[in-house]
């Protein structure tokens, strides 16, 4: 059976070449990310789809939806979980800093009252987010510390919550 470990020396010959190719590249270009969406049928559940892959959000019954899938605001937080995941996994590569277990757990709040009259004060988007990381490692709590540091520098995700984003927007309605 693989290790963890056995994975982060996969890991890092993997970033090494990576970062031959870019180098070799001149440092690399933005690379261009993209979702659809869509709302299907009778049960209004979404279909999300990245490159080749796919995945279902849904709503509770009492959204009138069909939990068959989670809600847009329990993805925001999954990804947020995958991504400090493999930040840290990435970040351990690097650093040489053996991982035997890692979980990262997610929570946050949301309030159905959020932006309704007289409940303005209250976010309509998930909220009061933290994450705790599970960690299991021979590394010294130095070596634990400076890891987390790394990840919190780099992690794309949490990087995008914690700081402003321009986002626009456009309808392109048809008859």
């Amino acid at each position: 059976m693989s290790t963890l470990n056995e994975y982060l020396e996969q890991k890092r010959q993997a970033l090494k070449q990576r970062q031959e190719n870019l180098d070799a590249q001149g440092g690399g270009e933005p690379t261009s990310l993209k979702a659809s969406v869509r709302a299907e049928g009778r049960s209004g559940i979404r279909r999300i789809r990245i490159r080749d892959f796919q995945v279902i959000s849904d709503s509770g019954p009492d959204f009138a939806g069909y939990n068959l899938g989670p809600s847009s605001p329990e993805l925001q937080l999954g990804v947020l979980g995958s991504c400090l995941t493999h930040v840290f996994l990435i970040q351990a590569a690097a650093r040489n800093v053996p991982i035997d277990e890692l979980d990262v757990e997610v929570s946050g709040q949301i309030d159905p009252r959020g932006g309704r009259p007289g409940y303005e004060h209250i976010p309509v988007y998930p909220h009061n987010i933290n994450y705790t990381v599970h960690i299991k490692s021979p590394a010294s709590e130095q070596e634990i510390a400076e890891l987390h540091e790394a990840v919190e520098r780099a992690c794309p995700i949490l990087n995008l919550l914690l700081n402003p984003q321009q986002i626009t927007g456009s309808v392109e309605h048809t008859v």
